[in-house]
């Protein structure tokens, strides 16, 4: 594709509208590297997605791989189906859509892009479990009119094939070998924070492993490279299936890179997700993910519909539940 500026005779035009649609993500931006100054020029590889929509007039469509099932341990979430965490995020991205239809009339959709069938044996979830978490994740999205999302998953791409069958061939067919992960583990710091990253995630969640500390953190790693291939090759087959879209990240990423990253909710470590966590509303009225052990020491548990839904960490001030970010106007 060639250059922003290039593209049409109304090229100026196209390039302000892209500028301006980028302008609405950069403040959610979660960043590799969070002090490096952030101007729209910096991120040439979003603008030429952005351009591809608009020079045609068409609605601009995001891709976001994540919301893959809740952690499996239980001093981190309420249980296996998505809760207030996700309600809030889900409103935030469907308010980033709003926005960018204000910038720009043909709008913007937002496909969840729901991963867990891709690596569940790996990260020891049940594959039922998976199941009934993308489920109440759809059942969110139309329970709360969230028109401009969403959700994609195996099941949209291999049908109801046995969960084993379809993780061997996406494996197979897309993910990178295990020799080329660590070369690149040891060459790519970026890569080597992931690496480091999933397996302290797989740690954490691991419940009732029964060898040494030693033992498991052996085989978190050897789980954590598992985890990496088969994301890369969730993500070249969303390529494949959405050939044209802005791509999303839920993981920090650099200026410049191929995706751009997005901080769903406020949290200390910029790791955190819904799904590795529980919403608290504090008494100030912002929303902060936690660890449920945390969460538990700071207030009270709120059920919604009979589950368990977040923590109030104090008496609201004003009724209502805002989203977790301001989406500028």
């Amino acid at each position: 594709m060639p250059p922003v500026a290039t593209i049409t005779p109304h090229a100026p035009s196209i390039a302000r509208t892209c500028a301006a649609i980028l302008e609405l993500l950069l403040p959610h931006r979660r960043a590799t590297d969070p002090d490096t100054p952030t101007p729209v020029e910096a991120f040439p590889e979003q603008l030429c997605q952005l351009a591809d929509f608009v020079t045609a007039g068409h609605p601009i469509v995001f891709t976001l791989p994540g919301f893959p099932c809740k952690s499996p341990s239980p001093a981190k979430v309420l249980g296996h189906l998505p809760d207030e965490g996700e309600r809030l995020c889900l409103t935030f991205l469907n308010s980033l859509c709003s926005a960018v239809q204000r910038v720009y009339p043909p709008g913007a959709s937002m496909v969840i892009c729901s991963d867990g069938h891709i690596f569940g044996d790996l990260i020891h979830v049940p594959d039922q479990h998976i199941d009934a978490y993308c489920d109440e994740l759809a059942a969110l999205i139309r329970r709360e009119h969230l028109h401009h999302l969403s959700v994609f998953d195996l099941r949209d791409i291999l049908g109801h094939l046995p969960y084993d069958q379809k993780r061997t061939w996406v494996h197979t067919r897309y993910a990178p070998t295990i020799e080329e992960l660590r070369a690149e583990v040891k060459s790519d710091d970026a890569t080597l924070a992931l690496y480091r990253g999933i397996t302290r995630f797989l740690t954490e969640d691991s419940i009732g492993f029964e060898g040494t500390r030693s033992a498991l953190q052996r085989d978190c790693r050897q789980r954590a490279y598992g985890v990496i291939q088969r994301s890369r090759a969730w993500g070249d087959l969303i390529a494949e299936h959405h050939t044209r879209s802005v791509r999303l990240s839920i993981h920090p990423q650099p200026r410049g890179g191929a995706k751009f990253g997005i901080q769903l909710l406020d949290a200390k470590d910029t790791w955190t997700t819904p799904w590795h966590s529980t919403a608290v509303h504090r008494a100030d009225g912002r929303w902060e993910l936690m660890h449920r052990s945390d969460a538990e020491r700071l207030g009270r548990l709120v059920l919604r519909a009979g589950r368990p839904s977040h923590f109030e960490a104090a008496q609201r001030s004003c009724p209502g539940i805002e989203g977790p970010r301001r989406v500028p106007p």
